[in-house]
């Protein structure tokens, strides 16, 4: 790549990215529906509070950059779409992971394909690592060094650079914090198996009818 993304245009254009595929009838995003989006409490990590003005400039890097696009049709306020997916010719499954990255930083493998449901439901874990690695191999995600107190190593995007991946590392845990990998273990554990009764029941509902 011959360009890198800032914070806010990192959010931005995941921002966009996600309301694409999940609220398709509400988009391109008005500034405004754009910002709050980039603004949510829920699904975002870390959480923001940018304005308008911010949220334009990041528009104005990504439209530069050629990733985003401002649309002005018969309603007198413009709308924002994203370019970055067909750019770099990315399938749903690849923007989808990214997405979530762009979205949340850096997260285990687990914790990216229960993220990741409301844009692409992956078959299994395997799935999702498959699919990272195929990112990892163009550049565009990595796999961060293993954290003192985590068992499962996390992913990272790298469209903000290799600093923006591997330097938001946490101050290490003071000796034996039981919730590290514990947590993380049993909540992709979950995840999956979840996961697994959904089809079941919907195996056993065909069935049924």
């Amino acid at each position: 790549m011959d360009w890198q993304l800032d914070a806010a245009e990192t959010r931005v254009l995941g921002a966009l990215m996600e309301k694409e595929i999940t609220t398709p009838d509400y988009y391109p995003l008005t500034l405004n529906a754009l910002v709050n989006a980039c603004n949510q409490k829920s699904n975002r990590d870390p959480v923001v509070n940018y304005d308008e003005d911010t949220v334009e400039a990041a528009l104005a890097g990504l439209r530069s950059k050629g990733l985003a696009v401002r649309i002005s049709g018969e309603s007198r306020v413009p709308k924002h779409a994203q370019r970055f997916t067909e750019k770099l010719n990315l399938g749903r499954r690849e923007a989808a992971l990214l997405c979530v990255l762009m979205l949340r930083g850096p997260q285990t493998v687990g914790e990216l394909r229960g993220r990741s449901e409301r844009m692409y439901q992956f078959d299994d874990l395997g799935a999702v690592e498959s699919t990272l690695h195929r990112l990892a191999e163009t550049g565009f995600a990595t796999e961060m060094p293993r954290q003192p107190g985590f068992k499962e190593p996390r992913f990272a995007h790298r469209l903000a650079g290799e600093m923006a991946a591997v330097g938001v590392v946490e101050d290490a845990p003071a000796p034996a914090v039981e919730r590290g990998p514990s947590d993380r273990d049993r909540l992709a554990a979950l995840e999956a198996g979840l996961d697994q009764l959904r089809r079941e029941f919907d195996e056993f509902r065909k069935r049924f009818e």
